[in-house]
């Protein structure tokens, strides 16, 4: 394999003398294959269209690069495009799918650049980029040797693993968490890590192969036809292959003869009839990225998602309060430590010390309620002792930033070896939209029972969310345990109903949220007397700006 190309900063060293012995035969030395392959690369640069002014060129050795941030900056601002649609209506389930964009075209066509630029037009906050680059199939040994000497097909259907892609395309568009390949272009093979994704309002799924299966076509909103000229394309293809890839030029040229201009012809070129729209010319048309991201504009329109929270909390009134809902028992120690804590004349560490004590209790409290199984273990003295054991796999606690952080160490407390996950969800101040902007959990949460963990709930809208996120990584409903100092009636309804297995537990239950969706009488802002730290402007509390709740 050629060496990668040398930095475009630095010069050419000259070839090394001849060695005593070596003939015009001698094979070319790293250097001279690295300087060559930088000349054929700035060759072929100059035979490009330009792009656009200040576009960088597309770096892609890898299909998805683990490295790379969830998100696409631009020159005003900050794309994320690996998040979710966090809008759930009152049964928790999401209302309206994403809106599924196919962009397909031949290769080197700049069906990427055009993806991103539409994303960058949206303006949407929450965008899936997905390339059907990652779903090439796992090659067998012959196949991998047939691929190293350019005699394997990648240009064909049979090619991609077009279950894969369907099955992780459905999911995106309900809004679950999916694991895409990461595929190596230089080894041609998958790695062993996986990348993690979420639905989005908008998923742009691109790839050669975009409109060469049925199910993948019904799974698209819109389909868009990238058509570049083929000279152009063959340009680019050299320029990728050799500078990113490490291929040679004769090599490239054979398998461009060989496969990809047959495919394009047989198989790419026929669906351009398929595609809603055709735009010539790539990433140079303008006019028609502006129609297309016009039309998508008014399709979010349509579909907006909201929570109308007036009506959810008026839902539940009257009703009982649920069997799922466990409250710590309300002792004169309790009831006192609530007086402490809920006085607004607390000093912040009497406020810290007795949160802490609740917690503590909360926490023994709730591990009551996991499953045990009878076991047998014998004392000092010789003498059997039937007692009992922790009957699952393992336990893991997720906190909802920032409050629900503060819940940690009692957890660690009286949890020896607990895993440790993070939620953070923050509203939009434009759209009025929380959004999911933090997501680490452990590997392998689905069979441990987890322990959701957030100070207060107001609305629940908030810990639904988080019960979501947990639900998409395949934890069982039955193993979610939601816990909270304090919570108000409306977010025990709310959750309860959306997600009738999770056990919600608490220190105490008040009947009332006003206007502004805060608990009466309520804690006040426990973030903010918890760490010390003002208030929002408005004096909301913290669940109603972060969603925290």
């Amino acid at each position: 394999m050629a060496a990668p190309p040398a930095s475009a900063d630095t010069p050419c060293s000259p070839p090394p003398s001849p060695a005593a012995g070596d003939g015009p035969d001698r094979p070319v030395a790293k250097s001279e294959a690295a300087c060559e392959d930088r000349s054929n690369v700035e060759a072929l640069d100059r035979l490009l269209p330009p792009v656009g002014a200040g576009r960088s060129p597309r770096k892609r050795t890898t299909s998805q690069c683990k490295s790379e941030p969830p998100l696409l900056r631009t020159s005003k601002r900050t794309i994320y495009t690996a998040g979710r649609p966090p809008w759930y209506n009152e049964h928790g389930t999401q209302s309206k799918e994403a809106f599924a964009i196919g962009l397909g075209g031949g290769s080197a066509s700049g069906k990427t650049t055009v993806a991103r630029m539409i994303i960058e037009a949206l303006d949407v906050p929450w965008v899936v980029l997905l390339s059907m680059d990652s779903f090439y199939k796992v090659l067998t040994r012959q196949q991998q040797e047939q691929a190293a000497l350019n005699n394997y097909n990648f240009d064909h259907p049979d090619a991609f693993d077009f279950d894969l892609i369907v099955s992780t395309l459905q999911k995106l568009k309900q809004g679950k968490s999916v694991k895409v390949p990461v595929y190596d272009f230089t080894t041609h093979s998958r790695k062993k890590d996986w990348k993690t994704l979420y639905g989005a309002n908008v998923i742009i799924f691109e790839g050669i192969m975009a409109f060469a299966d049925k199910t993948l076509l019904e799974l698209l909103d819109m389909k868009i036809f990238v058509d570049t000229d083929s000279d152009i394309r063959l340009v680019r293809r050299l320029r990728r292959d050799i500078g990113e890839r490490g291929r040679d030029i004769t090599g490239v040229i054979k398998q461009y003869n060989k496969f990809v201009k047959p495919a394009f012809d047989q198989y790419i070129q026929p669906t351009m009839r398929l595609a809603d729209i055709v735009v010539p010319r790539g990433s140079g048309n303008a006019v028609a990225i502006d129609l297309i991201v016009q039309h998508v504009h008014s399709q979010l329109e349509e579909r907006k998602l909201r929570w109308d929270l007036a009506a959810l909390a008026s839902a539940h009134q009257c009703h009982p309060l649920p069997q799922t809902l466990s409250v710590l028992k309300s002792t004169p120690q309790v009831r006192g430590m609530h007086t402490i804590i809920r006085d607004k004349e607390t000093s912040r560490d009497e406020f810290i010390f007795y949160s802490k004590r609740l917690m503590r209790l909360l926490i023994e409290h709730a591990l009551s309620f996991l499953p045990f199984q009878d076991c047998v273990v014998q004392t000092p003295q010789g003498q059997d002792y039937a007692g009992k054991c922790y009957a699952g796999k393992q336990i893991t606690g997720v906190s909802i930033l920032r409050a629900g952080e503060t819940m940690e160490p009692a957890l660690r407390a009286v949890c020896k070896d607990v895993r440790i996950g993070t939620i953070l969800i923050q509203t939009n101040q434009l759209t009025g939209e929380p959004e999911l902007h933090y997501l680490r959990l452990p590997k392998d949460i689905s069979d441990d029972h987890v322990i959701l963990m957030d100070c207060t709930v107001s609305t629940g809208a908030a810990a639904m969310m988080a019960v979501r996120v947990l639900l998409d990584h395949d934890v069982p409903e039955d193993k979610i345990f939601l816990l909270s100092l304090l919570m108000a009636e409306m977010g025990v309804h709310s959750v309860a109903y959306a997600f009738p297995r999770v056990r919600i537990i608490t220190t105490a239950v008040d009947k009332r949220v006003n206007d502004l969706f805060r608990i009466i009488p309520g804690i006040g802002n426990f973030g903010d007397r918890y760490f010390g730290t003002d208030a929002a402007p408005d004096g909301s509390d913290e669940e109603e700006v972060a969603w925290a709740s």
